[in-house]
């Protein structure tokens, strides 16, 4: 991947979207068949999905594909331009919310998409701070958010803190999902397993013990059988709770406008 100096120093590179012209390889004749930027993109997700960020190679694309890793370069010419591409790429599995839907239920039909994606892709959270993150895609999610976040209400200069206050907690809560459930099938336990061989170590050692105490309390209040259970309420609770703070923002501005 190339480096953020490496971006800096060459500015038409800053983003496969704003530099629309065709990569500057020489295209051969014997070009593999039905090779194209959609074919390649999907199997950048495919072995972003399975190996991960820091495995993703030309080479190992290329090998996926069955071509060599110079043909590669007749689409696209670096391998941050994939990695955009297939960003963008997953931010279309975010459905568009019901137009006429009440605000709330499209806010957290677009907040949950939006976690489960994460959670589906670890590696996009990583790339997220990395890119422009200007594709179609990309936009017509952010378009989305600004729609919703528009219909509850708020004046407009506090329309952004909204969309920060949620759309970051969920991005943080997503992420953190879903290097966690990353690391349990690299580790090749359910999360349950994984969690209690934590918690044991945790409570052997008596030390790591007292300074639990309180949050067994706290775990235990919260309920669930389950870490996708717990992780879940948790998930509601404080969306629900953000939700709240735009209702009381929304009445604040009413009685003071």
């Amino acid at each position: 991947m190339g480096s953020a100096a490496d971006r800096v120093n060459n500015p038409s590179r800053v983003s496969v979207w704003l530099d629309r012209r065709t990569p500057s390889r020489t295209r051969k004749a014997d070009q593999p068949a039905g090779l194209d930027r959609d074919r390649i993109t999907a199997a950048t997700v495919r072995l972003l999905d399975a190996d991960g960020l820091a495995k993703f190679s030309m080479r190992r694309l290329a090998a996926e594909l069955d071509v060599t890793a110079m043909s590669l370069y007749w689409y696209v010419d670096t391998k941050d331009d994939l990695l955009e591409l297939a960003l963008d790429t997953v931010f279309g599995e975010i459905p568009a919310a019901p137009e006429d839907a009440d605000w709330r239920d499209r806010l957290r039909e677009l907040a949950t998409s939006y976690r489960r994606m994460l959670v589906r892709h670890p590696w996009v959270s990583t790339l997220i701070g990395g890119f422009l993150n200007i594709g179609p895609h990309s936009m017509l999610f952010s378009y989305a958010v600004q729609d919703v976040i528009r219909a509850t209400g708020l004046p407009p200069g506090n329309r952004t803190g909204a969309m920060s206050a949620v759309f970051q907690f969920v991005y943080g809560f997503g992420a953190v999902e879903g290097h966690f459930v990353q690391r349990t099938v690299e580790a090749g336990l359910s999360q349950d397993e994984y969690f209690r061989r934590a918690m044991g170590t945790i409570r052997a050692d008596p030390e790591f013990q007292r300074l639990m105490e309180p949050s067994e309390s706290l775990m235990d209040a919260r309920g669930g059988d389950t870490v996708e259970e717990m992780r879940e309420r948790d998930f509601v609770f404080a969306l629900d709770l953000l939700i709240a703070g735009v209702e009381a923002m929304c009445a604040r501005a009413a009685r003071h406008p």
